[in-house]
């Protein structure tokens, strides 16, 4: 597993846990093992899949996307532009925000701020995006509730 990867499974499987879930975790880093993965994965039932942030997800959000439109697993990511390419859910950090943040802290280091003094700090904003589309071909219906609280829904 990405050692990036090993804090959000405990927060996922801290929570699975609580609604009686069951998570397994899947240490993939190349398509082909993905794919055996998702593949073997499938053969028990009422599954999902949530894909954690990480740089190789970000670099294969594509092929992952494809995958579990392909066996018609439902997936959670950890950003909007994976919803934006056919995922069906994301829930994360605001990258916007993410950015804006970093550009304070260009701005300060730039001002003679030593960068090792710079507190760290984590996002302080969330987004929630949801594909309709993406859900209808699952066969899901996305309750209003949820619609109402996404901040953004791709029909």
């Amino acid at each position: 597993m990405i050692a990036s990867a090993v804090s959000q499974f405990a927060v996922i499987q801290s929570a699975a846990h609580t609604f009686g879930l069951e998570v397994t975790p899947v240490s993939a880093r190349d398509p082909a093992a993905i794919e055996a993965t998702v593949t073997n994965f499938l053969r028990s039932s009422n599954g999902g899949l949530i894909v954690t942030a990480s740089a190789f997800g970000s670099a294969e959000r594509d092929m992952l996307v494809e995958i579990a439109a392909r066996h018609r697993l439902p997936a959670v990511y950890p950003f909007d532009y994976f919803v934006r390419g056919g995922g069906l859910v994301s829930f994360g950090p605001d990258s916007v925000n993410q950015h804006r943040q970093a550009a304070a802290y260009i701005d300060r280091i730039l001002k003679g701020e030593r960068p090792g003094d710079l507190p760290v700090q984590a996002p302080t904003s969330y987004k929630t995006a949801i594909n309709l589309k993406t859900a209808k071909a699952l066969g899901l219906t996305v309750p209003p509730i949820i619609l109402a609280r996404a901040d953004e829904v791709i029909e």
